[in-house]
């Protein structure tokens, strides 16, 4: 038994469609099939793999429902409409830092680089604005030094 990767993540808005645009614009993701449940929803896809899921937050009662866990107590029923609460942040395994970086810059998207202690892994972390979710972008630390990439701080920086 072990976890194998993530499903996906699914954020609830007040503005679907405006997060659905800066996801693919800015991450390069693309908007796929989903299943009919009852209310709107945008499932963007890496690959064959849809990874993060779009709703309209509170949208309807049976939107509510169907997201509640299945405890019919009052107190459950209105932590699950209440959802898990923040985020801290999402993270995605990536190649093609050099890409990457010039989509964000381009889109005017500020962002920091870390070198993760001492590991061979490149960090870009920066924020999704509309719902304010901190998105992480980890490269192999080969490839960011392949592209003369310079971490802004190092993992023992943040530890200070």
């Amino acid at each position: 038994m072990g976890l194998n990767f993530m499903e996906h993540i699914l954020i609830l808005t007040h503005d679907p469609d405006g997060t659905r645009d800066w996801w693919v614009k800015n991450l390069g993701f693309r908007e796929g099939d989903h299943p009919e449940f009852g209310f709107p929803v945008h499932w963007l896809y890496i690959g064959d793999q849809d990874v993060v899921h779009i709703g309209k937050a509170n949208h309807s009662d049976h939107q509510n429902e169907y997201l509640r866990p299945g405890d019919d107590s009052a107190a459950a029923e209105a932590e699950a409409n209440a959802g898990s609460g923040r985020i801290d942040h999402v993270c995605f395994n990536c190649s093609g830092i050099e890409e990457f970086v010039e989509r964000l810059e381009t889109n005017g998207i500020k962002f920091n680089e870390r070198q993760a202690h001492n590991q061979s892994l490149y960090q870009l972390f920066f924020m999704e604005p509309i719902n304010g979710i901190k998105v992480e972008l980890n490269f192999p630390a080969a490839e960011a030094e392949k592209a003369g990439r310079t971490a802004s701080r190092t993992a023992a920086d943040a530890a200070e």
